[in-house]
């Protein structure tokens, strides 16, 4: 080969190496932009668990993208206050927010269903249902005509069913009774005569320090030890049945959601979901102790009886046939869920209650 031909053709090669470098570095950028945006919890940060699931996210997201994508979390107050968090991304004050979906019933309430179903789903059903069910694509619907696009971002599990000054040993003890409880197991209660309140988590203990409400419920043992709610009520109550699972929600504006590229909606979606299931499984590890401790402290623990349950079923049902005769988005998403909870209690009482309940007689009985 003439040496200064191959001189030249390396010539040419080398310039189209370093034209192609050129190009790469900004088509990168262009595939990867930069947002910072901001995201306002409808939690307190000393409730690490339930905040916490919004802090996970959002570093999944930020390490995903490389930093590019930073979702900065604020505590309830610092920006909007907790029962805000829904208004001020729909008005795009802040882009998101880490919220529970049924504390803006009262705008809709087909927003309860997103968080919460009055004896219906237990979290492992709400799980299948959000992902294998259509659930969320089901509840984006509904959510897009609020100016919102949502995932599961959190679930407690199973809920305790509160903290009371007297013992409830009849229907007539709810009768005027004073509760902070969230969604729209108020409407339900106040079927019973009970008077409901809602009040942000960080507000409950002084309200219940000061009489203001006679019982409240929140989520169970870690959070309400943190809260100290067995310092001002003695009774501890299970279950709490407007709650079997209560799923917490990322809402983003849908506006600011449509404007991220389609790599990066995936990744937040992704990073929603492990948040989702990081929340249960750090509740999971810190209740047991937490209830041991509150026992210890001098807690009692009750279980509502079969007659409160009764009633409490019976006024849930109708609550249910007057909302779904007047809110067809509402009965479209009930229905969906009513149709699989059927079947899935079918499965589930086979396998996870057989086993669940053969393993609990083992550990009462002193063999596990």
């Amino acid at each position: 080969m003439d040496r200064r031909s191959f001189i030249k053709k390396a010539g040419v090669a080398g310039a189209g190496a370093a034209a192609a470098t050129a190009l790469a570095a900004p088509a990168i950028a262009q595939e990867n932009p930069k947002f910072t945006w901001r995201l306002t919890s409808s939690f307190p940060k000393s409730l690490d668990t339930i905040y916490g699931a919004a802090e996970t996210m959002a570093a999944r997201v930020k390490e995903a993208t490389g930093g590019n994508f930073e979702i900065q979390v604020f505590a309830a107050g610092e920006i909007v206050p907790g029962l805000q968090a829904v208004d001020a991304v729909s008005d795009g004050t802040v882009e998101m927010c880490h919220t529970a979906s049924y504390y803006f019933w009262g705008k809709d309430a087909t927003f309860q269903l997103g968080t919460a179903t009055p004896f219906l789903m237990n979290s492992r059903m709400q799980n299948a249902w959000f992902i294998e069910g259509g659930g969320t694509d089901m509840l984006n619907e509904f959510y897009n005509t609020q100016g919102l696009q949502a995932y599961p971002c959190g679930n407690t599990g199973a809920q305790m069913g509160g903290w009371f000054r007297k013992e409830i040993n009849t229907i007539e003890d709810l009768n005027g009774l004073k509760m902070r409880i969230g969604g729209f197991a108020g409407k339900i209660l106040a079927k019973l005569g009970v008077a409901p309140q809602q009040i942000a988590g960080g507000d409950i203990y002084a309200a219940l320090e000061k009489g203001t409400i006679d019982a409240t419920e929140w989520v169970g043992p870690y959070d309400d030890q943190k809260l100290g709610f067995n310092k001002v009520a003695k009774y501890y109550y299970y279950p709490g049945w407007w709650e079997g699972g209560a799923a917490l929600h990322a809402m983003t504006n849908l506006g600011k959601y449509n404007e991220l590229p389609e790599h990066y909606k995936t990744i937040l979606q992704d990073a929603c979901y492990f948040g989702n299931a990081s929340m249960q499984a750090r509740y999971d590890m810190k209740n047991p102790a937490a209830l041991k401790q509150l026992v210890a402290d001098g807690a009692v623990l009750r279980p509502f009886n079969q007659d409160v349950l009764d009633a409490c079923y019976a006024a849930t049902q109708e609550v249910y046939a007057e909302v779904n005769a007047a809110n067809p988005a509402f009965k479209k998403i009930y229905d969906s869920q009513l149709a699989y909870a059927k079947d899935a209690y079918l499965w589930q009482q086979l396998s996870e209650y057989t086993f669940d309940t053969y393993m609990m007689i083992q550990q009462r009985s002193g063999k596990l």
